[in-house]
């Protein structure tokens, strides 16, 4: 990996998605800082669907659970922080062990809110307020992309002194 915060090229090469050398990483250091904090961010949320005892629907979301059918809005959410607890768990596998894939790995967190803003606007659904996660996607995704940006950019390696 290169001790460079930022790249010595902004020109991004589409190759550093599926690196010759999966292990190696040559981008700037701050693509993978900035990747694994919203990995951080999708575990904790992860963890607070499955194990929230309303999976964060009613507290967090503002879905009104106290209608016929509540009990299956909350059954879903837990389902689904299962889910994703199983994919930020490959993605770090694959960020700390193979970090020449950090680019694929933030190619995978730029399209998430853009599926979830397209099946949000399929399939709407009422709530008492405005959930984090509608807000924070419109907020998040061009930080993602400006970080998606940064990885495919080749890094100056720092020579040993």
């Amino acid at each position: 990996m290169t001790n460079s915060l930022l790249p010595s090229s902004w020109r991004p090469s589409p190759a550093a998605l599926l690196p010759a050398n999966p292990a190696a990483y040559d981008g700037p250091r701050l693509a993978v800082w900035g990747a694994l904090a919203w990995l951080g961010v999708i575990t904790v949320r992860s963890c607070i669907h499955l194990l929230k005892s309303d999976g964060g629907a009613q507290s967090i979301a503002t879905i009104d659970i106290e209608v016929a059918g509540g009990s299956n809005i909350v059954a879903l959410f837990g389902q689904w922080g299962a889910s994703q607890l199983l994919l930020a768990g490959l993605l770090w596998v694959l960020m700390l062990r193979w970090r020449g894939l950090v680019p694929l790995a933030l190619v995978v967190f730029v399209a998430e809110p853009c599926l979830r803003g397209f099946a949000g606007h399929l399939k709407p659904f009422t709530t008492m307020g405005t959930a984090p996660g509608e807000a924070l996607n419109w907020v998040v995704l061009p930080v993602l992309a400006a970080l998606l940006w940064l990885s495919l950019c080749p890094a100056r390696r720092m020579r040993p002194a």
